[in-house]
């Protein structure tokens, strides 16, 4: 039977500890989030991914925070255990803490999310320190950073050489000091994800970046199959129901092109005849 208690940021903690690992997957819409929490999943990302996922755009860069307050509204409306977070959209923390600081809390005010998601080291660390600083929690999120993805030349794997281990390590650590919750830790090999999640006291959630993070995230709409272009090769698909969509709308098109839809029963047509009576 799934637990139905609430997660709180200590639980996330202490399910490291004990070495318990923790799953997470994105969520965009009310129905989509009832069915994932009902399911057990422990974090629900209301990503920026929505970006392409769901409104097609080739990248998350367009994603506002209009957009990303109205997803998260409707996400948190249909959870009632899993930690909801919410993503902070391409130049909403960057340009002054202030500012960062008044996005973030329409995402906790209006959109009732639990915590928010910022992504990089460097800057943004500042403007993470300020946002726990406030009550806000934050998770960061290192490696491949999508909001990045003209300046690294693309969607690859990211600190390959030592040297970008290294710094990644330390933003990590900086995170960590400045009081983020977790790290996801996006497209990095497994050795370098290992190192950091061996050295934080924090959680590491993994995307891409193998076996050995506290936990793993994927986008639900790759998960499920429901992704029409191509998927990272690191994704597991647990149901096609792309595919499936595509065959029941076939059944139900050609249902009512030959009238075979709606079709009363005969019990039906009987039962309105007799109160016609």
């Amino acid at each position: 039977m799934t637990d139905t208690k609430r997660i709180r940021l200590p639980d996330l903690e202490a399910r490291k500890r004990r070495g318990e690992k923790i799953a997470m997957l994105t969520a965009y819409d009310y129905t989509m989030a009832r069915l994932l929490d009902r399911a057990g999943i422990d974090i629900l990302l209301v990503g920026d991914s929505l970006g392409m996922v769901v409104l097609g755009y080739e990248t998350t860069l367009p994603v506002t925070l209009d957009a990303m307050v109205h997803h998260t509204r409707a996400v948190s409306r249909g959870v009632q255990r899993a930690l909801v977070v919410a993503d902070m959209p391409f130049l909403t923390y960057q340009i002054s803490v202030a500012e960062a600081l008044r996005n973030a809390g329409r995402l906790i005010q209006e959109g009732g999310a639990a915590a928010v998601k910022i992504e990089g080291g460097g800057a943004a660390v500042e403007a993470a320190a300020r946002l726990v600083e406030a009550g806000i929690p934050v998770m960061g999120h290192l490696g491949l950073l999508p909001q990045s993805v003209h300046q690294l030349g693309g969607f690859r794997q990211q600190a390959r050489e030592a040297e970008d281990a290294d710094r990644l390590l330390a933003d990590a650590q900086a995170l960590q000091e400045a009081g983020a919750f977790a790290l996801v830790l996006e497209s990095i090999p497994a050795g370098v994800a290992e190192t950091v999640t061996a050295d934080l006291h924090i959680p590491t959630i993994g995307i891409g970046a193998g076996p050995h993070c506290d936990g793993q995230v994927l986008v639900s709409y790759d998960m499920l199959g429901l992704s029409q272009d191509a998927i990272p090769s690191f994704v597991r698909r647990y149901a096609d129901l792309g595919e499936q969509t595509v065959a029941a709308a076939k059944a139900y098109a050609e249902d009512v092109r030959t009238g075979r839809f709606p079709a009363a029963s005969p019990r039906i047509v009987a039962d309105l005849f007799a109160g016609a009576k």
